[in-house]
């Protein structure tokens, strides 16, 4: 029994060691598709349309509601409500969009959901929060708050929906505070 444990100890750190690097390198897959919504221009135009549009020029906003559907350059959100906030020195420039109900975000075959976005422009960030799910493909990542930095290209995935990004309105993951996936691994052709 004892001749057998430095073998089997040795077999398991491989496993184990292997199990991680396929990890890693999925992750990094999954990081890539994250890093692909990040290749976005966020200066063209922004189109919407929603069951209801309210305009509160005074708070300098508009409110849409009901089978809300935002466009910019290939990238795409949905959402049951959203606000977005603008200025009009000179001419309508948005600052923020911030949506809430059921939100996706897509762009080509990846798609980011959560319960609240908010899409900075001037830092030109967009933060998810509460329930959120990263799918490429087959592979997913699941966490409480998903940043993907426009301009750098980085992307997180956090377990918890509170950070460091501010998200308005009190969301809490459901999960248990830890981020969790799922990844395929390619099929070794032919060996």
């Amino acid at each position: 029994m004892t001749s057998r444990s430095p073998f089997n100890a040795r077999t398991a750190l491989r496993n184990a060691t292997m199990g991680f690097m396929l990890t890693c390198a999925a992750f990094a897959g999954i990081q890539a598709g994250a890093q692909a919504i990040a290749g976005h221009n966020s200066d063209a135009p922004v189109d919407y349309a929603a069951d209801r549009i309210e305009l509160q020029d005074r708070e300098k906003r508009v409110v849409l509601s009901g089978n809300v559907d935002v466009t910019q350059a290939g990238l795409r959100l949905r959402a049951a409500r959203t606000i977005i906030n603008y200025t009009d020195a000179g001419s309508l420039k948005i600052q923020r969009i911030m949506a809430t109900g059921g939100v996706t975000v897509t762009r080509g075959n990846e798609r980011a959901s959560g319960d609240v976005a908010v899409y900075d422009f001037n830092r030109r960030i967009i933060t998810m929060a509460g329930n959120v799910r990263l799918l490429r493909g087959t592979d997913t990542l699941n966490g409480g708050r998903l940043v993907i930095d426009l301009q750098s290209g980085v992307s997180s995935v956090d377990g918890n929906a509170s950070g460091s990004a501010p998200v308005t309105g009190a969301v809490k993951s459901s999960g248990n505070g830890r981020v969790s996936g799922s990844f395929s691994v390619p099929k070794d052709g032919g060996k």
